[in-house]
């Protein structure tokens, strides 16, 4: 059990949407911070863990283990594949997919790497895996198997397809295209990173050809972070907490409002929060909010960080874009603020916001998008 919150002491409520920071916490992008703030223990915050991926339908893999294993009757085979669509669930609903192509650390009886492709939708309501052997790796056997999961499971194919891995842009983009398909870059690809994390303890550890200590062959970029373009530049920003309870009444204003952003479905992803918690975000303001706002929405953004060595924000978009969203003048009592809201959003699994205001004192917000900053998968 997590627990975070800032010092009473040393915040004050605003108006509105109440964000909380310590006085005065903002600053010009380009220029100093002036806060002396600390987090303490206050607020409650548990992750659980996803709710139980179908294994339903399966057929056995088309690359054979080389040696059998032995298992509980209650236990799912690893070497079979997944083909699961929610019998409850209008198949023309799910419009976008998250998928993953890669080597696992698992080897076929010629010795080499299986591939394997791994498919969801953001709800878990279709999920699908296939191995392949790494000679049968390029985009036509991409698109045939995209082809074949819509075939399979009676489903439309996707407007849009995410995949978080850089290496594998040419392929999916070039397979995706062919069938129409909208590829996006993302590394807000949630469900599926947290699938893959599962699949390695629960599938792929207990695979006959699992090879302990096997890297993962395509590991994700962390590119040094670039200068922001101008349009994505504001005018303050401040290190802010909101209680979870008015987390979730933005998220509603996203759903019910021509606000620009993006949430998470945290059940879904198991994160259980209590309403007072606060969670830390950043909340940038500019007499150009509405534009800032509308740029941001297209960018597939992932994540905020708090670069102490560099005095510096690093804002995370698409699938390995890196900016330096803001700089301040490196102070003990400012790399003390960072370090303490960089604590804070690990304390809560990684989840923060970023809120972007005309005003760092208005009681409205343009745009609000909800952050889940995840290790990347171990395949």
């Amino acid at each position: 059990m997590a627990t975070l919150s800032f010092n009473p002491t040393r915040i004050r409520t605003l108006g509105g949407l109440h964000f909380t920071k310590s006085k005065p916490i903002y600053s010009p992008f380009s220029q100093s911070i002036k806060t002396a703030n600390r987090f303490s223990a206050n607020g409650r915050i548990s992750q659980q863990p996803l709710p139980r991926f179908r294994s339903n339908s399966v057929s056995e893999s088309s690359v054979t283990a080389p040696e059998e294993v032995e298992l509980n009757e209650d236990e799912d085979d690893p070497t079979l594949e997944m083909a699961y669509l929610d019998s409850e669930t209008d198949p023309e609903s799910i419009t976008e997919w998250e998928l993953d192509f890669c080597s696992r650390p698992i080897l076929d009886i010629r010795g080499k790497k299986v591939w394997e492709l791994v498919v969801c939708d953001n709800s878990l309501s279709l999920q699908y895996t296939k191995y392949f052997p790494n000679n049968v790796i390029n985009s036509i056997t991409l698109r045939d198997a995209v082809s074949s999961i819509a075939e399979e499971l009676g489903v439309p194919l996707p407007d849009k397809i995410r995949f978080f891995r850089s290496q594998m842009q040419t392929i999916i983009t070039k397979a995706c295209t062919e069938l129409g398909i909208k590829p996006i870059p993302s590394k807000r690809c949630l469900s599926l990173l947290l699938w893959l994390e599962e699949r390695y303890e629960t599938v792929y550890t207990r695979h006959p050809g699992f090879q302990k200590g096997s890297k993962p062959l395509l590991a994700l970029d962390n590119p040094f972070p670039m200068e922001l373009p101008e349009n994505l530049f504001g005018e303050r920003w401040a290190f802010v907490q909101l209680p979870f309870s008015a987390v979730q009444e933005e998220i509603s204003n996203l759903k019910e409002t021509f606000m620009f952003g993006s949430s998470l479905d945290l059940d879904l992803l198991g994160i259980e929060i209590d309403d007072k918690t606060m969670i830390p975000g950043l909340s940038v303001a500019t007499s150009r909010a509405q534009p800032l706002a509308a740029w941001m929405n297209g960018m597939e953004v992932y994540s905020v960080e708090a670069d102490t060595s560099r005095a510096s924000l690093i804002l995370s978009v698409g699938i390995a874009t890196r900016y330096v969203y803001a700089t301040y003048k490196k102070t003990p009592v400012t790399s003390a603020e960072a370090e303490a809201w960089e604590a804070a959003k690990k304390a809560c699994g990684g989840l923060h916001f970023l809120a972007i205001q005309d005003d760092l004192d208005s009681e409205d917000c343009v745009g609000f998008w909800l952050l889940l900053d995840l290790p990347p998968p171990p395949v």
